[in-house]
């Protein structure tokens, strides 16, 4: 019963109506009494059998590698895919139906009819990969299937191979420059901004072994409980914080052109340009998760916080205070030279407490987008707060509007 059950399945929609054919012909031929038709039935009836067992009994082994190029690529753009197929084996193959399995989102499944391969033969095919959407996606596994000359019979066989392209959020090229103010050295800046501050404005962090004792400051130590030194004198080096603010319920619109999704843009955007000038990066979303990105330099720069962005949804949180704690960070911990929120649609009191996340000699930038209609315009109460406001409806809009936050003069 198996063995009918596998016949069964390999048969394609013309090998079933050729044994519905034959079957049909042998009854007729019973009831009618006729020998020829008998013999002309068996043969339609049998001929999809015989196929089945040859296509199953084939000996051929094929192998097979891809190649995407490149395997990360910004949204619009395309990639290639290069398919070799081998047989390593010494008979020819016969007629085969090769299909990559390829996500609908880039395009659907590539598919490819080969006549036959011979001994130790190869075939080279390859499709271009095309997404308008980011995300991950995994292309493969190829499948083969093994067809006979007459088209009854297909049997598939698959492939283990798999690999991922990774569609990363449209980006667009900033200005040169950097943000007045942004910029500390490795604790000069730093350690003229605390003099000239007051003794309760020093931010201290938590004793280390091997800190010298005279750092030690004691009204933090009795505010915290445990032994806290002072940050002047300490090497520190700039980096900057870029919280996202990823609510469904902030932002309008839906598809690419939804205020979400030039959000994503606009923090890629900003990421990769601050990681280019080789400022180390924290990303923070509305729900206070966070990620620790390193500098770097040329283009690949930034191609960690694409690959996050790359996959980063909308949540269903409605509060924005995780990720602002998340942004002023723990007691002890050095702060920002640079903060910058990509925001959707703030209430008063969430621009109240987005304002008061930017703290001491901190620059903030705050990025606004989906603000056509909005019941409340928070740009004045972060404005008043220090921060540099853009107010934007699209990524396109922002290389101008950076421009004017480089020149902007220190706070």
């Amino acid at each position: 019963m198996r063995l009918v059950k596998v016949a069964l399945d390999a048969l394609t929609t013309r090998g079933r109506s050729f044994m519905a054919a034959g079957l049909t012909a042998v009854v007729c031929a019973f009831l009618l009494g006729e020998q020829d038709l008998l013999r002309a039935g068996l043969l339609v009836l049998v001929l999809p059998l015989l196929s089945v067992f040859a296509v199953s009994r084939t000996r051929y082994r094929l192998a097979c590698a891809r190649r995407l190029g490149p395997s990360r690529l910004p949204v619009g753009h395309e990639a290639r895919a290069d398919v070799r197929l081998e047989n390593v084996s010494r008979l020819p193959t016969g007629l085969l139906l090769v299909e990559d399995r390829v996500p609908y989102a880039l395009g659907g499944r590539a598919r490819f009819v080969l006549d036959r391969i011979e001994p130790l033969g190869s075939r080279e095919l390859s499709y271009r990969l095309r997404s308008d959407v980011r995300g991950r996606f995994r292309i493969g596994p190829l499948t083969v299937r093994l067809a006979d000359p007459f088209g009854l019979v297909e049997l598939a066989r698959s492939f283990s191979l798999t690999d991922t392209l990774t569609v990363t959020p449209l980006t667009v090229e900033l200005p040169p420059g950097r943000v007045p103010g942004a910029w500390h050295g490795e604790g000069q800046n730093l350690a003229r901004a605390l003099a000239a501050a007051r003794e309760d404005d020093v931010v201290p962090r938590e004793y280390r072994r091997g800190d010298d004792p005279r750092r030690v400051h004691w009204r933090s130590t009795a505010r915290y409980g445990e032994l806290m030194v002072r940050r002047e004198e300490q090497q520190w080096q700039s980096r900057a914080v870029l919280l996202l603010d990823t609510r469904r319920a902030a932002h309008v619109g839906e598809g690419p052109g939804s205020s979400f999704e030039q959000a994503v843009s606009v923090a890629a955007s900003v990421g990769a340009h601050l990681a280019r000038q080789g400022l180390p990066l924290r990303l923070v979303t509305d729900a206070g998760r966070g990620a620790d990105l390193p500098a770097g330099s040329g283009p690949a720069a930034g191609g960690e916080l694409l690959d996050v962005l790359a996959v980063i949804g909308q949540g269903d949180g409605a509060a924005l205070l995780p990720g602002l704690a998340a942004v002023r960070g723990p007691r002890g911990r050095d702060g920002e030279a640079l903060i910058v929120g990509v925001f959707g649609r703030l209430t008063a009191e969430e621009a109240a407490a987005a304002a008061a996340a930017r703290r001491g000699t901190a620059i903030g930038v705050a990025v606004l987008l989906g603000q056509a209609g909005a019941p409340y315009d928070p740009a004045g109460a972060l404005r008043r707060a220090g921060w540099r406001v853009l107010v934007l409806s699209s990524v396109a809009e922002l290389p101008a509007a950076w421009a004017g936050v480089q020149g902007a003069p220190d706070e």
